[in-house]
């Protein structure tokens, strides 16, 4: 008896090694997922998508953020040193990176995701009343409002994903193509909701001036009494000015970006009797659960409330 029951432990006992050791290693399971860092909340959703279960995305500006007027902190440059990638929009919407690259020291890869895009410049987009120029090296960064845009960022997301973790590559092209195709759609969807609003009505107030790419993607004029930056004041001279141009020209939805001060677009809507036409997203998502914590879902709210307030006008 004790023979043939010790043979059947050892037997077992080699069974187990050997399953440990010839367990399959897919693509899934072929190391850990790839660390990386977004710098907004907007860009770090672009990321993930593309990336998948691959990659973990750290954020520097999280959900209802802004990056306008973001202090790094020593955590930040944390996330830094721990990342293969780092992504960046570029087109100096990221004033404060430069610094926080040199002094976290990271060797991580920069990728700049608005790489091949045409910038706007800030005082000659189409749609626009600039009362200033207020940084950005005078380009508008917030290209991500254009739905056509956002296709570059994710293919220049899904180089550089592939470039840093090559065994990834057939992951992050599929991802890509899946996404690219989900954006196809979304474009034409928001194309025929601007499409159905009369020309002569497709003019808002907003309280921040980050919806140029948009403005020239699909036709509607945006006034906005703040420059390119959060950060800009206005002017008693510049308010004073949008509110003759409202009058004058019958604007009567004026809209309130989540991530600025709501008290200077109230007062105008006060002066001029124009309607708050709710909240929309120019430079964060929502958390999660909100009504944009995602980019598609960004879009297709700040659509939604746009056309409603356009259609009324």
């Amino acid at each position: 008896m004790a023979g043939p029951t010790r043979r059947t432990l050892v037997l077992a006992a080699l069974a187990a090694v050997a399953g440990v050791a010839f367990a399959p290693t897919g693509p899934a399971r072929a190391a850990e997922p790839l660390p990386v860092v977004a710098t907004f909340s907007i860009l770090a959703d672009l990321v993930a998508r593309v990336g998948g279960e691959r990659v973990t995305v750290a954020t520097l500006v999280g959900p209802g953020g802004d990056a306008h007027v973001f202090q790094p902190k020593p955590a930040d440059a944390e996330k830094l040193v721990r990342a293969k990638l780092v992504f960046v929009n570029g087109l100096g919407f990221e004033g404060w990176m430069d610094r926080l690259v040199k002094s976290s020291g990271t060797r991580a890869t920069i990728v700049v995701a608005s790489q091949g895009v045409t910038p706007l410049k800030a005082d000659d987009e189409p749609g626009h009343d600039h009362g200033h120029d207020h940084g950005h090296e005078g380009l508008d960064p917030h290209a991500w409002q254009s739905i056509a845009d956002v296709k570059i960022y994710v293919a220049n997301i899904r180089d550089g994903l592939a470039a840093a973790d090559p065994t990834g590559v057939e992951v992050y092209r599929a991802n890509a193509a899946a996404f690219l195709a989900e954006l196809d759609a979304l474009e034409t969807e928001v194309t025929a909701a601007i499409a159905k609003i009369p020309p002569e009505k497709r003019r808002v107030i907003t309280s921040h001036d980050a919806f140029g790419y948009f403005a020239a993607a699909y036709g509607v004029e945006f006034l906005a009494p703040q420059g390119m930056s959060t950060d800009a004041e206005p002017s008693a001279k510049d308010v004073a000015r949008l509110i003759r141009q409202i009058r004058k020209e019958k604007i009567r939805a004026v809209f309130v970006e989540t991530m600025t001060d709501p008290r200077m677009v109230k007062r105008i809507a006060e002066e001029t009797g124009v309607r708050l036409g709710g909240a929309i997203f120019s430079d964060s998502l929502s958390p999660k659960g909100g009504p944009a914590s995602t980019y598609v879902d960004m879009v297709r709210h700040n659509v939604r409330l746009l056309g409603a307030a356009m259609g009324d006008s």
